[in-house]
């Protein structure tokens, strides 16, 4: 159920709590209250990976296949192990850091003035027991042993009123807590993987045998001035580190080949990194390119590696050497996917232009309403095979398409056109929906078009299928309102027709409202017309098509009954 928005917002302004409340109402009791299986088919279907997290699994699958262990590095590092780590290029290091801070909890005293000012906004007396506890929960919360999470639910049950009501409380009578400013702790957000790799190498070097291979393909943060083409804040790095009694620069050339060969990589380059890291010993960080797909990228920096530094490896006790790689997955997943901004493919939301392909929205294509029951939709083949037999007959003509019973009711089904000097369907009955370059097209299958059908993508449905299932739908509910009623008689009928269709709704052609916009928004088109000319007649078994008896309602498709 699609809901208003603004109107939400403006009940939200005059009352939150009465609008949060009201969720349900807005969005529909049968939606939230719909249970499997009936929901579950229209959700449960193949979805699409996205590009960096598809990278990843591959990575993680590449670097077992070469004989890695994965582990799961600390996030938050401490600052001071970024120094330890890091020495005197440690300012720089936590320069691109971001430090994590929190909201202080301030010491709340529960006095006379706070009390009278509850009983107002409550319009109730609290006991001292009562406020007691209150002020002991606060206490509680500043202490930390409840959690803000938490603190709205504590309060109203300490003092006796509902949460709905408590929030109210906290802006009136509890303004410090509004007003709280973040400070600032020692902590950061990992920004390189090495921060993480000293801390696992220091617990583990004693405890596994040699060669030790561990990887961990997971987030990094920096803070970038800006982000670019190639650069974002935050970022995947998929690193791995092979600690031995002896390693070399070999190593490394060694583990990147290996890795960056299983995602079809021949070309590589190896340049020394003019950067000189203080965790790694001189000379032997070393860069690893990669050629874009795209000449305006060229190579692209995907991966560096080094041996570290046994000064910064004997702050943690660790007394053998380590290789240490780093691979960016963003980086990588551009060049795999062919993409010139890591924006785009990481927030395509965001940042790529809106794109839906021809198979996309011919799977939006469908047609609105279909028979019921298993006679129903045996009236639709029927009607169907008479209309390709017969299309081309000359008219007046009358064919019968099914004779059998339909809801217990014996009937008859005709395809009919009285009138003089035409054909039994018109011309455009058998045109069919193609999707071609992000239009949606109703074209004949003729030479004129053969390129398009070659090109596009057909919805596989046609003018005719649609009005069948249309027709057949119609007679299901006709036959059901007859035997609703009384004094039913033989002969009595209904006609199902279409004539000149003009868009998609007339021939019984639903398109999904998204896909609508985006043709609209891309200035495509939607073009579903042309003249069909299609009668059926149903009737209760026993009278004649057009005679006395025959007279009965029209539903014209695409309109009311009864609408001309």
């Amino acid at each position: 159920m699609k809901f208003d928005p603004e109107k939400i917002r403006e009940d939200t302004a005059s009352d939150f709590e009465t609008a949060w409340l009201a969720g349900s109402r807005y969005i529909g009791e049968r939606a939230i209250n719909e249970r499997y299986p009936g929901s579950i088919s229209r959700i449960c279907l193949p979805g699409k990976p996205h590009p960096v997290f598809e990278t990843i699994q591959k990575l993680r699958e590449a670097y077992l296949r070469l004989g890695f262990e994965e582990v799961m590095n600390p996030l938050i590092i401490e600052e001071g192990e970024v120094k330890k780590q890091f020495g005197k290029e440690a300012l720089a290091v936590l320069d691109r850091c971001y430090y994590l801070a929190g909201l202080p909890r301030p010491d709340i005293g529960i006095s006379a003035s706070r009390v009278k000012q509850m009983s107002t906004l409550f319009r109730k007396q609290f006991s001292k027991d009562e406020i007691d506890s209150f002020q002991d929960t606060l206490h509680r919360y500043k202490k930390g042993e409840i959690d803000g999470d938490d603190l709205v639910y504590a309060i109203s049950s300490c003092i006796g009123v509902p949460d709905t009501e408590v929030a109210k409380m906290l802006d009136e009578v509890l303004p410090e807590l509004k007003s709280l400013q973040p400070e600032s702790s020692s902590s950061t957000l990992r920004s390189h993987m090495t921060s993480g790799w000293f801390l696992t190498l220091a617990s583990l070097w004693d405890k596994k045998r040699f060669p030790i291979k561990l990887f961990s393909v997971d987030r990094c943060f920096r803070r970038e001035q800006r982000e670019g083409e190639t650069r974002l804040r935050n970022y995947h790095s998929a690193s791995c580190v092979l600690c031995n009694e002896e390693v070399s620069i070999d190593d490394g050339m060694e583990i990147a080949t290996g890795l960056l060969s299983q995602f079809g990589f021949e070309r590589l380059k190896f340049r020394e990194d003019e950067k000189r890291s203080k965790y790694y010993i001189p000379g032997t960080q070393i860069e690893v390119f990669s050629l874009h797909p795209n000449p305006r990228i060229g190579w692209v920096e995907v991966a560096t590696f080094g041996i570290y530094s046994p000064t910064a490896l004997a702050q943690y006790d660790i007394p053998y050497a380590v290789v240490n790689l780093g691979l960016g997955v963003e980086r990588l997943a551009m060049i795999l996917h062919n993409a010139d901004d890591v924006r785009a493919l990481t927030y395509p939301q965001f940042y790529a232009p809106w794109r839906l392909t021809d198979m996309e929205l011919a799977s939006m294509v469908s047609v609105e309403h279909t028979p019921r029951t298993p006679e129903g939709a045996e009236i639709a083949k029927a009607i169907t095979h008479v209309c390709e037999e017969k299309g081309n007959e000359p008219s007046p003509c009358e064919f019968i398409a099914y004779r059998g019973t339909l809801l217990g009711t014996e009937i008859e089904v005709w395809v009919t056109e009285p009138e003089a000097d035409t054909l039994l369907c018109g011309p455009a009955y058998l045109n069919e929906i193609v999707v071609h370059e992000g239009s949606i097209l109703g074209i004949p299958r003729t030479k004129r078009w053969e390129s398009v059908f070659e090109t596009g993508v057909p919805s596989n449905i046609r003018f005719l299928d649609a009005f069948a299932a249309l027709a057949a739908y119609e007679i299901e509910n006709w036959v059901q309102a007859v035997k609703a009623r009384a004094g039913a008689r033989a002969g009595e009928s209904m006609s199902v027709r279409v004539r000149i269709v003009r868009s998609g709704s007339d021939i019984n052609i639903k398109i999904d409202d998204l896909a609508v916009r985006y043709i609209t928004s891309q200035k495509n088109r939607i073009d579903i017309r042309g003249p069909v000319f299609i009668t059926v007649v149903a009737k209760l078994a026993g009278g004649r098509i057009g005679g006395e008896e025959g007279g009965g309602e029209v539903v014209e498709a695409g309109r009311e009954k009864g609408d001309e």
